[in-house]
């Protein structure tokens, strides 16, 4: 989730997954802190707002190596590429971006970029972009719930699919939710709005996915991350 290194767990299996995808809040910490300091310190010496939101997302990009960028492209490219299920998973698994993956990345950067440039003109970017990268990891226990299958096979998605239990997949949401009501510098309705927006907007990809590929896949996973950031960013402009 994170390019900080970390030690590797002893074992992996469906309920490391599990546990790390109910997670993912926890692990997104460092990211929505770098994206927080860095509105901050573009606040306190006076950048313009686009470069501060410029800034913020590319630090929050770097600190994830760009990985769930790169999800959604792929993820665009093969819903875009055919509506036979098995060569729009071949597309998927190719790794390089067609046109369709180009334009929905570059389109949805510009949506989180324009409604962050927006919260941060208002006075409350930093708010903004830390409810944003965090609730776009709690995203991750609604993509992996239990009864949402595996795409293919083999591959993240396998191991990660289904993996949460529906009640805490349902949990997660209900504390980002309530957490997000003291998120300062907001109305106690606005945070929780904010995270219901992201989610929203994540169930969304996640259902034309499952229906149109079977199931999820590591890049399904990642393109859910990136659109529940751009819906969050939103809420919160």
């Amino acid at each position: 989730m994170t390019a900080i290194p970390v030690p590797a767990p002893r074992r992996v299996d469906r309920g490391v997954a599990g546990v790390a995808m109910a997670f993912g809040l926890v692990a997104a910490v460092p990211l929505a802190a770098a994206a927080g300091l860095v509105v901050a310190a573009g606040g306190a010496i006076g950048l313009p707002a686009p470069a501060v939101a410029g800034l913020a997302l590319g630090a929050v990009a770097l600190g994830s190596r760009g990985l769930h960028l790169d999800g959604l492209a792929d993820t665009a490219d093969g819903l875009g590429a055919s509506y036979d299920r098995a060569k729009a998973l071949e597309v998927m698994r190719r790794g390089d971006s067609g046109p369709t993956g180009i334009a929905t990345l570059v389109l949805v950067l510009l949506v989180q970029f324009g409604a962050l440039t927006g919260a941060i003109s208002d006075g409350h970017g930093v708010t903004a972009a830390v409810l944003a990268v965090l609730c776009g990891r709690c995203v991750l226990s609604l993509c992996c719930a239990r009864h949402l299958p595996s795409a293919r096979p083999e591959g993240l998605g396998a191991t990660v699919g289904g993996s949460v239990p529906i009640t805490v997949a349902a949990l997660v949401f209900v504390l980002a939710a309530a957490l997000a009501t003291l998120a300062p510098g907001l109305p106690w309705w606005r945070g929780p709005l904010v995270v219901a927006v992201g989610y929203a907007a994540a169930a969304l990809l996640l259902a034309r996915c499952v229906r149109r590929l079977g199931g999820i896949t590591g890049d399904v996973l990642g393109g859910c991350v990136e659109v529940a950031v751009a819906g969050a960013l939103l809420a919160a402009a």
